[in-house]
């Protein structure tokens, strides 16, 4: 039995959670894939009734769990999960992006996946003030660099795609950081002959995001311009809320939707729960990969092609122009799963 730690989030977090909840027990209960969720408090709401957004008992529990879900949280977001990250050294912020039907996507044949740096560069946050200027620090590591380059070229091993990785970087002008980044990149390509390797800059990457998408396959790149790239590139497939996104270790992972809060549509019952969910199918490819569980990857799989049949046949919540509430749309995914 896996142990799932569960934060539910602030803004329309608890929705989501709600409809996560529903998912994960009917495929607890009707395929067969046993585990047990924790509920826990982080983000605004914590912040508030116990001073703390990242509370300690949210973190005892989920050092005690198998794996991590996170709901959006609000404003305290930098203090939970860049908190989290660095505490469990999870190195790696994957966010895939893909074409799904009826979504207004650029084209009908993207599928992407970008693999992040999520330890250094400037989201480190030392910053200092110097006078009347504010300085921030960036670091880079060959370390670092090799290790998310690795974890790249294996997803491309991996993926049934056109098995190619981009380096994404702005070594032109950063010469020495993104220097050692694309530098340690290079290396590493060594390793995969059978992979394409290629370089860009990040801000002709902006652009081929939006004339050329479905020559991406793997993009590598750093902190911040993962950040930035991996919103962009949710957008050309459709928007934020089919955009999943993986924060994977060694020893551990945790799972979210791409999107924030959504303050201004919570309590409504008409977000669309497909990121979250879509993030499930990342955490179960997770958990049979590492505990060797085909069962998982069989749930996994079932998952998506649930959501994907589901909208296909044009169903969509409110948020996005459909006519169903979040509750609706869950339940049904829970009727497709079985």
């Amino acid at each position: 039995m896996y142990k799932i730690s569960l934060i539910t989030g602030d803004g329309i977090g608890p929705e989501l959670s709600n409809s996560a909840i529903s998912v994960l027990n009917t495929i607890h209960d009707k395929l067969d894939l046993k585990f047990e969720i924790t509920k826990l408090s982080a983000g605004d709401t914590a912040l508030k009734e116990t001073g703390k957004a990242l509370p300690d008992e949210t973190i005892d529990a989920i050092k005690k769990s198998d794996v991590c879900l996170k709901a959006p949280v609000g404003e305290s977001a930098a203090d939970v999960i860049v908190v989290l990250r660095r505490m469990f050294d999870l190195y790696a912020n994957i966010r895939p992006a893909k074409s799904y039907p009826q979504m207004p996507a650029l084209r009908d044949d993207i599928d992407m996946v970008i693999v992040r740096e999520n330890t250094e560069d400037l989201y480190i946050g030392k910053e200092f003030s110097l006078g009347d200027s504010a300085v921030a620090l960036r670091v880079i590591s060959e370390f670092a660099s090799k290790r998310i380059a690795k974890y790249a070229f294996e997803t491309a091993t991996q993926r049934n795609s056109m098995k190619k990785v981009t380096c994404v970087h702005k070594s032109n002008v950063m010469r020495l950081t993104d220097g050692l980044f694309a530098k340690s990149c290079s290396e590493v390509a060594k390793n995969y002959p059978d992979i394409i390797f290629e370089q860009m800059y990040v801000d002709a990457c902006a652009m081929n995001l939006i004339r050329q998408p479905e020559k991406f396959d793997v993009i590598v790149t750093t902190n911040l311009f993962g950040d930035i790239l991996s919103d962009e590139s949710s957008q050309v497939v459709g928007g934020l809320g089919m955009a999943p996104a993986a924060n994977i270790g060694d020893n551990f992972a945790l799972f979210e939707p791409v999107h924030g809060a959504a303050f201004d549509i919570a309590g409504k019952n008409i977000a669309n729960p497909s990121s979250f969910l879509l993030s499930l199918k990342m955490m179960f490819d997770w958990l049979g990969a590492k505990h060797n569980d085909s069962k998982c990857f069989t749930v996994g799989e079932k998952l998506e092609s649930t959501i994907f049949n589901l909208v296909k046949t044009g169903s969509k919540t409110k948020d996005i122009g459909g006519s169903k509430s979040t509750s609706e749309f869950t339940a049904d995914i829970v009727n497709l799963l079985y």
